[in-house]
């Protein structure tokens, strides 16, 4: 127990040190989580824009090998790309026999109504919303969303989202309160970007409870 106490308490003087060895390959493993989250639509759960700020505000901290403007580079690469790999996923998935069997129909066709009219707005929006923008994409995609405007909202969301994500986070970083009490502020800030998928978790269970119980 007073392992794990120290673990939480001292995030900072456990993780420097880790990237530091890491390298340069500290900036593969964060292109990877970056991308899975936004890329692949069974991780929405993985934390964006809190590894964004907080390896921003690492890179602000004395004795880190972290390059802000390489962190910056990373990020936009990361999610640029993995929203485009999840607007094709959507594409093949409308093709799909099986997608136009069973979920082809009044839903979609008021997803393809709300793209046309708001298309550019819910991609750029939607990346500020945590488990939100992993799912815009794959909608864009399957709502025939026009591939040019996809790109030219993407390019703009993602340009955004790493700009205030990482600025914020580097510059949090540089002011001495945040130096000092760095590993409680990381463990707050990761307890509120699980908040959401714990929300789902818990209403879900409590859906089935109720619903359990109904049928008894």
């Amino acid at each position: 127990m007073d392992q794990i106490i120290y673990a939480l308490t001292h995030i900072q003087d456990l993780v420097l040190p880790l990237f530091n060895w890491l390298g340069p390959w500290s900036y593969v493993v964060l292109f990877v989580l970056i991308f899975m989250e936004t890329g692949l639509v069974v991780f929405p759960w993985l934390p964006g824009e809190s590894l964004v700020f907080v390896t921003s505000a690492l890179a602000a901290v004395a004795g880190s090998h972290l390059n802000i403007f390489a962190l910056i580079l990373v990020f936009f690469s990361a999610a640029f790309m993995g929203d485009t790999v999840n607007y094709h996923i959507g594409n093949f998935l409308l093709r799909w026999p099986f997608f136009q069997r069973h979920f082809a129909g009044h839903n979609l066709k008021r997803a393809e109504i709300f793209f046309q009219r708001h298309g550019i707005k819910a991609v750029v929006f939607g990346r500020f919303v945590p488990l939100v923008r992993t799912f815009v994409p794959l909608v864009a995609g399957t709502s025939k969303f026009k591939q040019n405007r996809f790109m030219l909202a993407n390019l703009l969301g993602v340009a955004l989202w790493v700009t205030v994500g990482s600025t914020l986070g580097y510059f949090f970083g540089t002011i001495p309160f945040v130096q000092s009490h760095l590993s409680l502020i990381i463990l707050g800030i990761a307890l509120v970007a699980i908040a959401p998928a714990m929300t789902i978790w818990l209403f879900k269970v409590i859906r089935r409870h109720i619903i359990s119980r109904n049928l008894l």
